[in-house]
């Protein structure tokens, strides 16, 4: 400093240069704004990072709402396929237990059929039962399993004797006692048979 100026200017320079920003009108101002500024822009900071978090926890709240619709989605369509399989089992096996009820009595028609009578009139009736009981079976599904003359297949033929025969093949079936029925793939009745060698 020179010593040529007055003594009180040069107080007057020095007080300034000492005197903060903030002690002025105009430092004041702007200070007080800066911390204003800061505590609004960490208050959206705050706010920002709050939706973050909740965002997440939305996203993960979807996530799980629609894995569980799916889950239970799914559990439905299974539940109505097994529902509908059970029914057509249900179905499948009333009609096997009804038709299989009635097989005594077409086993005791055809015993009438191989017996020989007097009365044609008589013979004709229970050939007309027959005809109409057959119908009835094959409209329900039901047909008679081939055994004379075959080859003997346990999954389809009950063997309940047995004869020594050079004429006839290797477990040939040489005799039919009780005629088998099967319900589509399904054998509701072994036919009993009399096999060869």
């Amino acid at each position: 400093m020179s010593s040529n100026k007055d003594p009180r200017e040069q107080e007057e320079q020095v007080a300034g240069e000492a005197t903060p920003q903030s002690e002025t009108p105009d430092g004041a101002a702007a200070a007080q704004a800066a911390p204003a500024e800061e505590e609004k822009s960490g208050k959206k900071d705050k706010k920002e990072k709050k939706d973050s978090k909740k965002q997440p926890d939305c996203d993960e709240l979807l996530k799980a709402e629609r894995d569980k619709y799916l889950r239970l989605l799914a559990e439905y369509d299974n539940y109505r396929k097994r529902s509908t399989r059970e029914r057509e089992n249900i179905y499948s096996d009333a009609l096997t237990d009804t038709v299989t009820k009635f097989l005594p009595v077409y086993d005791n028609l055809v015993r009438a059929l191989e017996q020989s009578t007097a009365d044609e009139a008589y013979r004709k009736g229970v050939e007309m039962i027959m005809t109409q009981f057959n119908d009835i079976l094959t409209k329900l599904g039901v047909t008679p399993i081939d055994a004379l003359g075959q080859k003997f297949d346990p999954t389809l033929h009950n063997a309940v004797m047995h004869e020594e025969d050079a004429e006839k093949g290797e477990n040939e079936i040489v005799q039919e006692l009780q005629k088998g029925f099967k319900l589509g793939d399904k054998v509701i009745r072994f036919a009993m048979v009399k096999v060869a060698n």
